[in-house]
């Protein structure tokens, strides 16, 4: 019999729960994995308290028996007055080195929880440079962090993301040609590949198989970046999962649904029974 796929929640669904109650709330349900924003609210890498927030995270993911994966996407960490900046893709050195920085220290927390992967992306090109060169800034910054990444031992997936420099398949495998590490991989969110027309999901699952580190799933329109609820998008599901059996994953599917926070226990409810659903549709073929 195939095994059952470990079903999660990012916490940027529940950022108006304490993240105590969101994972217990996750449990409850039946989620037995979780993506772990990295926020003001949890796990802050620049709060003093910082070693004594991840000695009770652990605790409370060892008694829920959760796996994890650390998430960088916090909206206005590192600058209180533009979403997601600076990244890794900015024009200027020193900003860049921001970034770097903080992927640095949510590697230092993946490691101190022993999840199993630090998810990141690329970020917004915002100036008239070529391909070339955007590329070749992007490899430089992500070598830094899978060369710190790999003191740690802990594994990198990097997140393709519509509107950013790296937003397809194709242009994250013409990065992976330049980063020579077993410590890199691929998150892999299902909506994504559906919003940018890249072709089936389920083949782009067989075809990273050995480099799939992490996966966001929620519903998705053609086109527009908008994570769904499930069933209010396009996106058929069953092959989606029964491609993560047939390639034995064994990481955390994780539902991503960063702006129903309001409504966090309905969602994280029924986007389990909806996943448990398709799992046993697919196991009942």
């Amino acid at each position: 019999m195939t095994e059952s796929l470990k079903f999660g929640y990012n916490t940027n669904g529940a950022a108006f729960h304490r993240w105590e109650q969101a994972l217990e709330l996750m449990a409850e349900i039946g989620y037995r994995s979780v993506a772990l924003t990295v926020d003001h609210h949890c796990l802050d890498p620049f709060h003093a308290r910082l070693n004594d927030e991840i000695a009770r995270m652990r605790e409370s993911l060892e008694r829920l028996q959760f796996i994890s994966v650390i998430e960088t996407g916090s909206r206005f960490l590192l600058n209180s007055r533009v979403k997601h900046d600076p990244t890794l893709m900015d024009p200027s050195t020193s900003r860049r080195s921001i970034r770097i920085d903080f992927l640095k220290r949510c590697v230092d927390i993946a490691a101190e929880l022993g999840s199993q992967a630090v998810s990141f992306w690329s970020g917004v090109l915002t100036e008239q440079i070529s391909q070339e060169q955007a590329m070749d800034r992007l490899v430089a910054g992500c070598e830094t962090v899978v060369e710190y990444a790999e003191q740690r031992g802990v594994n990198l997936a990097f997140e393709p993301e519509p509107g950013m420099f790296v937003e397809t398949m194709n242009q994250f495998d013409q990065l992976c040609r330049r980063i020579d590490s077993n410590r890199w991989g691929l998150t892999l969110d299902v909506g994504h590949v559906h919003c940018v027309s890249d072709g089936p999901i389920a083949d782009c699952i067989h075809r990273w198989k050995d480099r799939l580190f992490n996966v966001h799933i929620e519903d998705m329109r053609k086109g527009i970046h908008d994570h769904l609820p499930f069933g209010e998008g396009e996106i058929d599901f069953p092959p989606i999962i029964q491609a993560l059996q047939q390639i034995g994953y064994r990481g955390g599917v994780n539902v991503e649904l960063s702006r129903h926070g309001h409504a966090a226990p309905q969602m994280m409810r029924e986007s389990f029974e909806f996943l448990r659903n398709c799992q046993s549709q697919t196991e009942s073929e």
